[in-house]
C-alpha cells in the first residue's frame, strides 16, 4: 500500500552530500521530516538548515553499532520516531583483485555492508512499531560486475541480499523493504573516479547499453522518494535497469566475456597502472577521511 509521506520521519545515513542529500531535499519537499546521518558535521549542518525547521542531522559513522543506534535513538528523541530508514552511505575503492589494497577492500565491506546491517538493525525497532519502510541503497553493479570494481561490487551485491532477507523477515510485522539500484550516478565518487582514472572512464563508455546510462542527482532522488512512496520492493535508476536485473546472468555470460575481452585486455593493465601510479585506492577525499584528516563523504 503506498504510504502517505507527508509528515513521516525519514532517516538517512551518507546524507551529506549527493545521493543522500538530494533524497534528503525531495522527500522534505514532500512533507517529510529528515533525520540527516553521516560523518561531514558541517556539510549535514548545512543541509539541515537548507531544509529548514522540522528536520535534524546527527553524526554517525555507519561501521560503528553504538555510534548508529545513538543517532537513531536521538532521531526519535527529537523527531518522535522513525517511519523510514534509508541506509545509503557508500564507498567506492579503485583497483582489480590482482592489486588492491586488503585494507581497502575490507574498509568497502564494512562500510557498504556491515553499515547497512547496522542501519536497518538500529532503526528496525522502530519500523516495526511504525509498520514503516527500509531502503537498502544498493547498485547497478551487484547483478553487473565490472572489472576493477570487485569490493563495490561484492560489497553492493551483500546488500542486496540483505535486504532480500531482511524483507523476509520483518513482512509479518507490516514492516516493508526494498533496494535500489542505481547505474552511474552523477555525484562525488564517480566524478572522482573518472578525474583520478582515464581507462575507468573509456570502460565506462565501452559497455553496453544500459549499462553505460549517466543519470543526474535530481533524478536519482526523486527516484527513491517515488519508491519510498510506493514501499518499492526494488528502485532502478534509470529504469531501463530493470532489463539488466532480468537478464543478471548475462554480464558474466561467455558470450559477454568474448566480446569485452578486446577492451579488458586493453584496459584492466591500464587501469591496474593507473592506480598504481596514484599510490591510493580511493579517491582524495575519501583517501584523507580513511586516515581520519576528515570525515566520509557518502555515495
Amino acid at each position: 500500500m503506498p504510504m502517505q509521506i507527508s509528515g513521516k520521519v525519514v532517516a538517512i545515513t551518507g546524507a551529506a552530500r549527493g545521493i543522500g542529500a538530494q533524497t534528503a531535499r525531495e522527500l522534505a519537499r514532500r512533507g517529510a521530516r529528515i533525520s540527516l546521518i553521516g560523518l561531514e558535521p558541517e556539510e549535514l549542518e548545512a543541509v539541515a538548515v537548507e531544509l529548514g525547521n522540522g528536520h535534524a542531522w546527527f553524526e554517525a559513522d555507519v561501521t560503528d553499532p553504538d555510534s548508529v543506534e545513538a543517532a537513531m535513538k536521538a532521531t526519535v528523541d527529537q523527531l518522535g520516531g522513525i517511519d523510514v530508514v534509508i541506509a545509503n552511505a557508500g564507498l567506492a575503492p579503485f583497483g582489480t583483485v590482482n592489486q588492491h589494497d586488503p585494507k581497502a577492500f575490507t574498509k568497502t565491506v564494512d562500510v557498504n555492508l556491515n553499515g547497512v546491517f547496522h542501519t536497518v538493525r538500529a532503526a528496525m525497532p522502530q519500523l516495526i512499531e511504525r509498520r514503516g519502510y527500509a531502503l537498502v541503497v544498493s547498485s547497478l553493479s551487484a547483478f553487473t560486475p565490472v572489472g576493477g570494481m570487485a569490493a563495490y561490487t561484492a560489497s553492493k551485491a551483500g546488500a542486496e541480499a540483505l535486504a532480500g532477507a531482511l524483507s523476509s523477515e520483518v513482512a509479518h510485522h507490516g514492516v516493508a523493504v526494498g533496494s535500489a539500484h542505481p547505474s552511474w550516478i552523477d555525484t562525488d565518487l564517480v566524478r572522482d573516479a573518472s578525474e583520478d582514472l582515464p581507462a575507468f572512464t573509456e570502460m565506462r563508455r565501452r559497455l553496453p547499453w544500459p549499462m553505460r546510462a549517466t543519470t543526474s542527482v535530481d533524478e536519482c532522488a526523486r527516484a527513491f522518494a517515488d519508491g519510498v512512496q510506493r514501499r518499492a520492493r526494488r528502485i532502478y535508476v534509470p529504469r531501463s535497469i530493470m532489463l539488466m536485473h532480468w537478464l543478471r546472468n548475462l554480464p558474466t555470460s561467455r558470450l559477454m566475456g568474448r566480446l569485452m575481452l578486446p577492451t579488458t585486455r586493453r584496459l584492466m593493465p591500464q587501469l591496474e597502472q593507473q592506480v598504481a601510479e596514484l599510490g591510493r585506492s580511493f579517491s582524495s577525499r575519501n583517501q584523507r577521511l580513511q586516515r581520519g584528516d576528515g570525515e566520509r563523504p557518502h555515495s
